[in-house]
């Protein structure tokens, strides 16, 4: 793809334009699957030439939780560290790569974003948070609910599972919370919160979110423990940094220049996808997803879509949980839910164990895994299968693997 733009003008322009708006607040565009966490393979200056963005008036966020009168200053865009040479070098970088390298993906990531940006700047707004931290889930999972790193991070806004339960997080064997786009936002904002509060930078925040507040309280202490925080000593220690938090800052704003004005960097219009919308319900009791599904009327990969948590494919056995269904389907389901018997609320195909069958072959024969496996039959002992004992297999996740 060619560059978007060209003049005699360097990125740095841009940089200071940016600067001018974080003083007033975010102007943002409505919107947002590879492997995520993805960087360049060598990090090299591009020949870049950028003419400044006609950033007009300032636009300020319609909050859904709305901060209180005093003007907002977007503290991550108005760092002075946004005019440094050397930041410069690293951010056209990551220009080059959102608007080339990344461009058969990238669409998709600020089309997802439409989906959430609402319950994200009401969660920003709500703490006093850089309106710009909306584009945080763009470059760690693309706004997908369902992302998994090769480092276990899952969820929107990969959340490690220990860093999950710190913040109230369930992450067990029928329900991660992480990939809930709802509590795993309140949840990183907060963390987002307690880290600028800790390190007050936001340039360290974000590397502490990203590397871990250990790592980065480590380096402090280590490198420079009589210097006061600031965006500039990020900058100055990036290099103890492993290469992915060093390079996570200027990913960052990379990134909200491109998605602020994709078509400036030669992408089309991008239509951003609905407000997530949905009912609630309660589910007394294990269900898969396509009883679910159809006491609401509609299909299974909505039900998935909705729910995202529930990573299994059914609600957890013998607990009440809350379910969404589409919006507007609230009482069909609650009424044609209590007309499904508890003994076929999930739907199973039976097994009888054969002579030297183990779970793991007969796993692998359903194209279930072995923990699903035990999970539906809780009183299973694995090393004492019974020849002729009856297994329960459930049958979405029987058929989704066959």
């Amino acid at each position: 793809m060619e560059k978007a733009a060209h003049g005699s003008r360097p990125a740095v322009v841009i940089l200071a334009a940016l600067f001018a708006l974080g003083l007033y607040g975010c102007s943002l565009l409505p919107g947002s699957d590879p492997e995520m966490n993805v960087s360049p393979a060598v990090v090299q200056t591009p020949d870049i030439d950028v003419e400044p963005a006609d950033l007009g008036a300032p636009v300020h966020v319609a909050y859904l939780a709305p901060p209180s009168g005093e003007p907002m200053v977007d503290e991550l865009l108005a760092s002075p560290l946004l005019r440094d040479e050397a930041f410069n070098t690293a951010l056209d970088d990551w220009i080059d790569y959102w608007q080339n390298s990344a461009n058969r993906w990238f669409p998709d990531f600020v089309r997802r974003m439409g989906a959430f940006e609402q319950t994200v700047d009401s969660a920003l707004a709500a703490r006093r948070l850089p309106p710009s931290l909306r584009y945080l889930p763009l470059i760690e999972s693309g706004y997908n609910p369902g992302a998994r790193s090769h480092a276990s991070a899952v969820g929107m806004w990969q959340f490690m599972a220990g860093t999950a339960r710190e913040h109230g997080m369930e992450v067990g064997a029928f329900i991660d919370q992480r990939r809930d786009p709802f509590l795993s936002t309140a949840a990183a904002v907060n963390f987002l919160a307690e880290l600028h509060e800790e390190f007050d930078s936001w340039f360290l925040a974000l590397a502490a979110y990203n590397g871990g507040p250990n790592r980065t309280r480590r380096i402090l202490r280590q490198n420079a423990p009589l210097a006061q925080p600031s965006d500039s000593l990020f900058w100055s220690l990036r290099h103890h940094w492993p290469r992915e938090t060093r390079e996570f800052v200027p990913k960052l704003v990379g990134a909200i220049m491109v998605a602020q004005q994709p078509q400036r960097y030669g992408y089309g219009p991008i239509e951003a996808e609905p407000p997530f919308r949905f009912d609630v319900v309660t589910v007394p009791d294990g269900t898969t997803f396509d009883v679910l599904a159809e006491a609401a009327g509609t299909s299974e990969d909505e039900i998935r879509k909705l729910n995202p948590e529930f990573f299994r494919a059914f609600t957890p056995p013998g607990e009440e949980v809350a379910v969404r269904v589409p919006a507007g389907r609230g009482d069909q389901f609650r009424e044609q839910y209590a007309q499904v018997p508890a003994d076929r609320r999930m739907t199973v195909v039976e097994h009888s164990v054969q002579d030297g069958e183990t779970l793991s072959h007969i796993a692998v024969r359903y194209g279930v895994s072995v923990r699903d496996l035990q999970a539906a039959n809780p009183d299973v002992r694995p090393r004492f299968l019974r020849v002729g004992a009856t297994l329960t297999v459930p049958v979405l996740l029987a058929r989704q693997g066959r």
